[in-house]
C-alpha cells in the first residue's frame, strides 16, 4: 500500500510498520514529518466514519498512537483484534482503557517526565499570576482604566506562603522545589510519604488544605482523585486560599469551585485544565482573581521536540522487537 493512501484496504506484509492514529496528538501535527518512517494510518482525515475505518484495517493494526483528549476505550480497542502496543504522547494514561489492555496483554508506553519541568514553570507561574495580579493588571492598563480609575488593587506577596502539593511525584516534586527557593513553605499529600524529602506531609488532603494558604494539584485524575477537591476541601483552605490546577480538571468539584469564586469564598484560582474542556464556565471570565489557560502549560517548542523523539524510538523499538522506552506499569 502507498503510505500516503490511507483509505484503501491495508495489505497484509508482514513488514509493515502502521500506526492508526484516530486524532493526531498536538506533538505528531506539529513533527509530522518525524514520523515518516512509519505508515500512519489518519483515520482522521478518511472519508470512512472511523468504526468503517477501524473494521478496514483492523487485521494489520498492532499500534495505536493517541493522545490525553482523545481516548482509547474498550470499544476501540476490542475492534482491534491485532493490536499489541498503545502509544501516548501524553504523561498520563486515564484517557486508555488499561484494564481492557491488561486482559488483551496489550503494552502502553507514554512520555515519561518530558513535560513536567514545563509543567511546574506553568504552575509556578499561575499562582505568581494569580497573587500578583499580573493579567488582571495587564487588563486594566490595556483597557484604559489607569488614568481614570488610578490605583490598582494591592496583591499578595508570594514568600512566606503555605503551599500544599498535591502528588508529589514529576511534577510535583519540581514544583515544590521551585516554590522552596521563592520563600515558600511546602507541605504535600500523595499515596504515600515520599521519605526523600523533608517536606511536611499531611495523610489526605482534608489536613494539607486546613495548613495551607494555597493549594496546587498535580495528581493523576482516576476514581479515587475524581472531584476531590469538594467543597470540604475548599471551606479547609479558606476565604482567602488560591487553587492552582495542572493536573486534570475533574479532580476539582468545577461547579463548587465557580460557586465560591462568584461567592468570594475563594481567594483566587489559576487554571490550566477544566472538567469539560474546551468549555470553560464563563463565570469566570470576568475575575481578575481568576488566571485561564487552554490546557498549555506543558506545550513548549522544546517538550514537544523531546516528546517527538521519544514516541518515535519507542515505536521503532517495537517495530525491531527491543524494549521500550517507556513502559507504564499495568496494575489491572
Amino acid at each position: 500500500m502507498d503510505p500516503e493512501d490511507h483509505h484503501s484496504t491495508p495489505s497484509q506484509s508482514p513488514d509493515l510498520r502502521q500506526v492508526l492514529v484516530l486524532r493526531p496528538p498536538p506533538v505528531f501535527s506539529v513533527h509530522e514529518q518525524y514520523f515518516s518512517k512509519f505508515q500512519i494510518l489518519k483515520a482522521y482525515d478518511s472519508p470512512l466514519p472511523t468504526l468503517d475505518f477501524l473494521h478496514a484495517h483492523a487485521q494489520s493494526v498492532k499500534v495505536v498512537l493517541c493522545s490525553a483528549i482523545h481516548p482509547i476505550t474498550a470499544d476501540v480497542i476490542r475492534k482491534l483484534p491485532e493490536l499489541q502496543l498503545v502509544v501516548s504522547a501524553a504523561t498520563g494514561v486515564n484517557h486508555i482503557d488499561m484494564a481492557e489492555c491488561g486482559r488483551r496483554g496489550i503494552r502502553v508506553t507514554n512520555v515519561g517526565d518530558v513535560f513536567s519541568d514545563d509543567v511546574a514553570d506553568g504552575a509556578v507561574g499561575l499562582l505568581v499570576d494569580v497573587l500578583r495580579r499580573i493579567s488582571g493588571g495587564d487588563r486594566f492598563v490595556r483597557g484604559g482604566s489607569w488614568p481614570d480609575a488610578g490605583a490598582y488593587p494591592l496583591s499578595s506577596k508570594l514568600g512566606g506562603k503555605k503551599v500544599g502539593i498535591v502528588g508529589l511525584g514529576n511534577i510535583g516534586s519540581r514544583v515544590a522545589t521551585r516554590l522552596e527557593a521563592m520563600g515558600c513553605i511546602v507541605s504535600y499529600t500523595s499515596r504515600q510519604r515520599k521519605h526523600s524529602t523533608s517536606f511536611i506531609f499531611y495523610p489526605d488532603v482534608f489536613q494539607l488544605a486546613s495548613e495551607s494558604d494555597v493549594l496546587i494539584i498535580c495528581c493523576a485524575l482516576t476514581d479515587d482523585t475524581r472531584h476531590m477537591i469538594d467543597s470540604r476541601v475548599m471551606s479547609a483552605l479558606g476565604k482567602t486560599g488560591v487553587i492552582v490546577n495542572v493536573a486534570r480538571g475533574a479532580i476539582i468539584d468545577e461547579a463548587t469551585l465557580v460557586k465560591r469564586l462568584v461567592e468570594g469564598e475563594i481567594g483566587g484560582a489559576g487554571l490550566d485544565v477544566f472538567e469539560n474542556e474546551p468549555n470553560v464556565p464563563k463565570e469566570l471570565f470576568g475575575m481578575d482573581n481568576v488566571v485561564l489557560l487552554p490546557h498549555r502549560t506543558a506545550f513548549t517548542k522544546e517538550a514537544f521536540h523531546d516528546a517527538a523523539q521519544i514516541l518515535i524510538a519507542n515505536l521503532e523499538a517495537f517495530f525491531t522487537n527491543k524494549s521500550l522506552l517507556n513502559p507504564v506499569a499495568n496494575e489491572f
